[in-house]
């Protein structure tokens, strides 16, 4: 639409399916390159991405014309594809459902990155829960335990 103009960040983090460690440190240039494309080719701005073993980050420039839970999904299905195709692990890649998205503001933007980039130190210190659940707070998120993705220590 003419004469619209917007610039809306979003935080996006979501999980391997049952927390497992499937994302090699082997594999992440090349699923954090491979993340580029779709977000890319969905005419977004990916600003950082981070794979960790069990959970990803990103913060994506993302525009209206685009749902942000169509993004996941592109994002989360084509890259199960595409590890389930390279064979990455024995048996089938999946996604946990759901995800988390965080809003913030164009000041915030540089620490943002700062964090998603910096994931494997702070992981040292707070695991992916406490880091999950305390976005949850920060953002003044309402939200029921059970729902909140599936934790290896609930089995």
């Amino acid at each position: 639409m003419a004469n619209t103009y917007t610039q809306i960040y979003i935080q996006i983090v979501f999980a391997v399916k049952g927390r497992q460690n499937l994302i090699s440190k082997e594999n992440r240039e090349e699923l954090h390159r491979y993340i580029t494309g779709i977000v890319s080719n969905r005419k977004q701005k990916l600003f950082a991405v981070f794979a960790m073993p069990d959970h990803i980050h990103l913060l994506i420039s993302i525009n209206p014309n685009v749902s942000v839970s169509d993004l996941v999904r592109d994002i989360k299905a084509g890259t199960s594809k595409f590890i389930n195709e390279k064979k990455w692990i024995n048996g089938k890649f999946n996604w946990q459902e759901g995800y988390g998205a965080f809003s913030y503001s164009r000041s915030s933007v540089d620490a943002v990155i700062k964090y998603i980039l910096n994931q494997e130190e702070h992981h040292t210190k707070k695991t992916f829960r406490e880091e999950y659940l305390e976005f949850m707070e920060k953002f003044e998120i309402a939200y029921d335990p059970k729902y909140v993705f599936e934790w290896m220590d609930d089995h």
